[in-house]
């Protein structure tokens, strides 16, 4: 009886391991919907310096918490900012130009950028900043680019 048991065992176990072995396998042949982003940047006024892009992947999180960012070279007034595996969805581009080098986008005693910025469909704000329905593109295809001007 006790022999019985112990194969019934090992043949449960084996049948969990076959499962688990056949589901990862099938994991690896879902078509996954990414690509690349790719932002370029038309910056008429300076052409050196770095630029600090972010992108943003829903209302809540934008100007908040990025989803990614990077910082790039602006030379002889262009820069191009890369995102690799960006799901397809709906995202914003919000970046700026770090006038001084100091790492940071500096503010007056209001809040107000003393820095410029630029974002995705180049959105402006009116009496502060652009809104994520203003600024907001979707990615479909596994390669995009935007293009936002300063």
């Amino acid at each position: 009886m006790a022999y019985k048991l112990e194969n019934q065992r090992k043949t449960n176990n084996m049948k969990l391991l076959l499962s688990i072995a056949l589901l990862l396998s099938s994991m690896a042949f879902v078509p996954t919907n990414s690509g690349t982003l790719t932002v370029e940047f038309e910056i008429a006024k300076y052409k050196q310096g770095k630029i600090y892009v972010a992108l943003y992947a829903s209302a809540d999180s934008f100007l908040k918490k990025p989803m990614k960012g990077t910082i790039i070279t602006v030379e002889n007034g262009k820069a191009t900012a890369t995102f690799e595996n960006v799901a397809a969805g709906t995202y914003a581009v919000s970046s700026f130009y770090d006038k001084n080098g100091n790492g940071k986008l500096d503010t007056n005693f209001l809040g107000i950028p003393k820095e410029p910025t630029a974002m995705s469909n180049n959105a402006k704000g009116s009496f502060g900043p652009p809104k994520f329905k203003d600024a907001k593109f979707t990615m479909l295809a596994s390669e995009k680019s935007i293009k936002i001007k300063y």
